[in-house]
């Protein structure tokens, strides 16, 4: 009985190690295709590492505007993959949120940096639900001037988990 307890225990030791190893890239495999899921390579940590300033708007008056930090303009135009939670802004137009839709930019309950606007490739406009947890690829950009556009938006984006 004694060495079954052992055993158990080597084996908990030894499943424990290997599930908290930090993986960038997994395989899935399956008979037909081979899949290659990305792990983030832009968190809503990073985007939530900003600043702001008061500056003169002509239509606004004085307006907070973004200070986006040296990481983030390093990625500007690069491609990216990032994961959240979709947000229906029209019938044209999502957004992607770090949090649900309760919980989002618009309820007051988070800042505009938790929110990216989406531009899909190619301007194809698929059919997604609120809430629906998704992870997308495309190129990165920020705007740091225009005060009726978002801070941070996906372009080219496409679906790579979670349709």
């Amino acid at each position: 009985m004694h060495n079954y307890s052992k055993f158990f225990i080597a084996i908990i030791v030894a499943v424990s190690f290997f599930s908290f190893q930090k993986s960038e890239v997994k395989k899935v495999y399956s008979s037909k295709t081979t899949n290659t899921i990305l792990a983030d390579t832009l968190t809503w940590s990073l985007l939530g590492k900003i600043d702001y300033n008061k500056k003169a708007d002509k239509v606004y008056g004085e307006v907070m505007f973004p200070v986006i930090n040296p990481k983030l303009k390093a990625k500007q135009g690069k491609p990216i993959v990032i994961s959240g939670f979709i947000i229906p802004i029209d019938n044209k137009s999502y957004a992607l949120s770090k949090n649900v839709f309760a919980a989002c930019f618009f309820c007051g309950k988070s800042g505009p940096e938790t929110i990216m606007g989406i531009k899909f490739k190619g301007g194809a406009f698929p059919k997604l639900k609120t809430d629906q947890y998704v992870t997308l690829t495309g190129t990165f950009r920020y705007n740091d001037n225009d005060v009726e556009d978002w801070i941070y938006h996906i372009e080219n984006a496409v679906i790579t988990a979670g349709k």
